[in-house]
């Protein structure tokens, strides 16, 4: 599921999920790990959080809007980003459109800026043990999909659940928090 969507189905229950489109960057038989692509880090800009870790640059001001990425490890700090930005040992390909780099480099890169075309900036992340995220699928939590770099860069957070649901053929207004099993 590298690279993929995961948006929450209405009623999935985990009130910290509730709407959530998750970008996937690591799924493995040993667990999964995604940053939620839909949620601001309320009252924290970029600028402010540079500050905050002593990074300063002439385009501090006009970095990327700081997403809340999950609730594991909120102090720690992942940027996704298009491709054309790479640094060897820090970052992660993910696909052939989509690239993490969690270094202090990468926010320095974007200050002066140097980095990435495209890119987010999430606080935190979400992260599941072993079998727990295929548990949440059966239980139709979760609908997964193709990442589409113009719903994860180009598009409002408050726009992005219709978006990535669209994606899919859904209507999301026709969608039931109720699941069953056929």
């Amino acid at each position: 599921m590298d690279g993929k969507f995961l948006v929450a189905m209405p009623g999935m229950g985990d009130p910290r999920f509730d709407h959530a489109v998750i970008f996937m960057c690591v799924h493995t038989p040993e667990g999964a790990m995604g940053l939620t692509i839909n949620r601001p880090a309320r009252g924290l800009d970029f600028k402010e959080l540079m500050e905050q870790l002593g990074v300063s640059g002439d385009d501090a001001a006009n970095g990327p809007e700081v997403l809340f990425g999950g609730p594991v490890e909120h102090g720690r700090g992942f940027v996704l980003h298009s491709t054309d930005y790479f640094t060897k040992g820090g970052t992660m390909s993910i696909s052939e459109e989509f690239g993490m780099t969690a270094t202090k480099d990468v926010l320095q890169d974007i200050a002066d800026g140097k980095g990435p075309d495209k890119r987010l900036l999430s606080l935190g992340y979400a992260g599941w043990g072993p079998g727990q995220l295929e548990a949440e699928i059966q239980k139709n939590g979760w609908l997964i999909c193709d990442a589409d770099p113009k719903i994860v860069f180009d598009t409002p957070w408050s726009k992005k659940w219709n978006a990535a649901m669209s994606s899919l053929g859904f209507d999301p207004a026709m969608l039931s928090a109720d699941g069953g099993r056929a």
